[in-house]
């Protein structure tokens, strides 16, 4: 399975405002950061607003901000609330499925259960365990007057 950009940077955006809880962290920090859209990242940051993760605060000093702990935050949740579906192959799409082996096909069962083996595993993860050792380091390295871009790591 691969997440969406969107989700991507949804859960970069809440693992950096996590190890930076001592301050407002602007949407511009977070996208020189990890080399990303700022206006894919405004979208991001709208919609942890609205599900009542991140406060955003607005205006010349305005910047975002944890709204519940790290710990009450659950990845599956979070990738549940970005992603837009979980189709793994063709034969999820109930629309779009033309497969030929749909009457007989245990692929789609299969696939299936794999997915929710892998919700249950993100289910087990809170944003506190994912920020855990990183906010020492991310403290030690980042300043909180100067943010240092880092590159995008490449596809294999």
């Amino acid at each position: 399975m691969r997440l969406t950009a969107y989700t991507d940077y949804a859960l970069r955006t809440l693992m950096h405002l996590g190890m930076h809880r001592d301050r407002l962290v602007t949407i511009q920090d977070i996208a020189d950061l990890h080399g990303i859209s700022k206006n894919h990242l405004m979208k991001v940051a709208h919609q942890l607003g609205l599900s009542g993760m991140v406060e955003t605060v607005r205006g010349r000093n305005g910047g975002l901000k944890l709204k519940k702990e790290p710990g009450d935050i659950n990845i599956g949740e979070v990738v549940r609330n970005t992603e837009t579906d979980f189709f793994m192959a063709e034969c999820f799409d109930r629309k779009k499925n033309q497969c030929a082996y749909l009457p007989s096909c245990k692929l789609k069962e299969v696939l299936h259960s794999a997915t929710v083996a892998y919700l249950k595993v993100l289910d087990g993860v809170t944003l506190d365990e994912l920020i855990k050792n990183d906010a020492r380091r991310a403290s030690k390295r980042l300043p909180a007057n100067r943010i240092r871009i880092y590159p995008r790591a490449k596809a294999p």
